[in-house]
């Protein structure tokens, strides 16, 4: 059965070292795609990185933050509320939380040659990333939450 809406508010958690992940939907419920929030704390940014074969679209719900673009991190943009990124396929980037609190946003990774096959989950793809860099899947992988990432109360609330 085809899967149409996904509530934004049951996600399934990862906690990495550096960030952390409420993944929305899986690549494997969707076509070429994948989406998830992205949350870092005050001070936290993952590592310069690069996705060859996805093109990367951000918009920012909550904070303040910067994002350090190419292999020698020599551009770097704010990022502030109601932003709207692209990063495209090949670009070394790396986002950084800069204010006071957390820093939101929607990610969707857009597969230009379609999902993957050796990573064909988001959980495969977790297991890439915690080998590559010594992290623990099982404590990494925090299971169902709740989330309050993105979710804004109404105007006048």
């Amino acid at each position: 059965m085809v899967k149409y809406v996904f509530a934004t508010r049951d996600v399934v958690r990862y906690r990495f070292p550096t960030h952390t992940n409420d993944l929305i939907m899986d690549r494997r419920d969707a076509t070429a795609s994948e989406a998830f929030f992205v949350i870092l704390e005050p001070g936290e940014a993952p590592p310069l990185h690069v996705h060859p074969d996805v093109e990367q679209v951000f918009y920012i719900l909550e904070g303040e933050g910067t994002m350090a673009v190419g292999a020698d991190e020599s551009e770097s943009v704010e990022l502030r509320v109601g932003d709207f990124v692209r990063t495209p396929p090949g670009t070394p980037h790396a986002v950084r939380c800069t204010g006071s609190s957390r820093f939101v946003y929607l990610s969707i990774d857009c597969f230009v040659a379609g999902p993957p096959a050796a990573e064909p989950t988001w959980d495969s793809h977790v297991r890439t990333m915690c080998a590559e860099h010594g992290w623990d899947f099982d404590a990494v992988r925090l299971g169902h939450r709740e989330t309050d990432a993105g979710v804004r109360p109404a105007s006048g609330a």
